[in-house]
């Protein structure tokens, strides 16, 4: 399973979201640096709205949505890329993640100590990113005194590893992330192979107080701040109050809801959150339904057939001959598979058929 860390200096609300995240209290929330040591891991269910509907239209009561997994990681300190702090700790348990949820400390409080004694989002984005591009400088130096021995004896591939080292070790030089180097397409793929901190993908989550929320947190400074940094990398960025969250779990769903209309806000932030980290992840939903169970199924994008029917079990992809293949929307709008099937809305489709969000897609197969 694909996972996202969620990581931040101390103190900032990551325990909190963390808790939030998986409606429970088993991340250890406190009032200092490193309460959490070893990283908490969750499975969290993927928001989808379609689910409920489809359970309808086919009579089931019972919806499996698709997962994704996310890791609170030990909070990072200045000098962690030589071992302050937590550091070592912290930069193996991120390397162990497909993309990166940093959150950025956007409330005042006095009861909350800050490690730098003030709020300040650029500067707590700075260090974050100087850390983590210090530690991929020492990855990249090491890398290309491999490839430059390699190089001697004519190794193509290890010329074209210096070509891309020569673009991102500047880059790493100036404390930014590897991603913001200028890569083509193919040097982007052979970056892959040095799995760099910097180049995961990236959501900045402001956290804000329940106050700011209430008042329009888009003109807090502190949110700007985020906002721009994360629009300067081409980031994903969200707006979000840990705290808030993390109490809403304690309600009825119908009752959050409620609770954040009267606040002005639409929608829950952690549920925002977890859709920006699956797409950001690269995953989709494909979907079954039918009596038993309506099920959301995670795959990558760009996922064919027989290998999305592999996701629900090795037989159905090993004995794979076509997928029954429609659209969630279109089921809806047809009212029922009979319908649907009167309409000539379902599909067959083959083994190069590249599945799409939303397909409700039925396998067929022999073994």
């Amino acid at each position: 399973m694909l996972r996202a860390g969620i990581v931040g200096l101390p103190n900032v609300g990551k325990s909190t979201l963390f808790n939030a995240l998986t409606s429970q209290q088993a991340a250890l929330a406190a009032n200092y640096p490193f309460a959490t040591i070893e990283p908490n891991v969750g499975v969290v269910p993927v928001p989808d709205e379609r689910l409920e509907p489809l359970a309808k239209l086919v009579k089931t009561s019972v919806i499996v949505p698709a997962t994704v997994e996310f890791l609170d990681i030990a909070g990072l300190v200045r000098g962690a890329s030589k071992g302050e702090g937590l550091g070592n700790q912290f930069l193996a348990n991120i390397r162990e993640t497909d993309a990166i949820v940093q959150v950025v400390r956007c409330f005042e409080s006095e009861e909350i100590v800050h490690v730098e004694g003030s709020v300040d989002p650029r500067r707590d984005i700075e260090t974050i990113q100087i850390e983590l591009a210090l530690a991929d400088l020492a990855s990249v130096e090491r890398r290309r005194e491999r490839a430059q021995r390699t190089a001697k004896s004519g190794d193509k591939a290890a010329r074209a590893e210096i070509v891309v080292l020569d673009k991102i070790q500047p880059v790493l030089e100036e404390g930014k992330p590897a991603r913001a180097a200028l890569l083509t397409n193919e040097e982007r793929a052979i970056v892959r192979g040095f799995f760099l901190l910097t180049m995961k993908p990236t959501i900045y989550a402001a956290n804000v107080d329940e106050a700011t929320l209430a008042e329009g947190a888009e003109n807090s400074p502190h949110v700007r701040t985020v906002r721009e940094i994360a629009e300067s990398e081409s980031a994903e960025f969200i707006i979000i109050c840990a705290q808030l969250e993390a109490e809403l779990v304690e309600l009825p769903p119908d009752e959050r809801v409620d609770y954040l209309e009267a606040l002005g806000v639409r929608g829950s932030g952690v549920d925002n959150l977890i859709k920006s980290a699956y797409r950001l992840l690269g995953l989709m939903s494909f979907l079954t339904a039918g009596e038993k169970e309506v099920r959301a199924w995670a795959i990558p994008q760009g996922t064919r057939a027989p290998q999305a029917a592999g996701v629900i079990h090795s037989d159905i992809e090993r004995g794979f001959i076509r997928a029954e293949v429609i659209s969630y929307d279109q089921l809806m709008r047809a009212g029922s598979y009979a319908a649907a099937r009167e309409q000539g809305l379902l599909r067959l489709e083959g083994k190069e058929y590249v599945m799409q969000e939303g397909d409700v897609v039925h396998f067929r197969f022999n073994v």
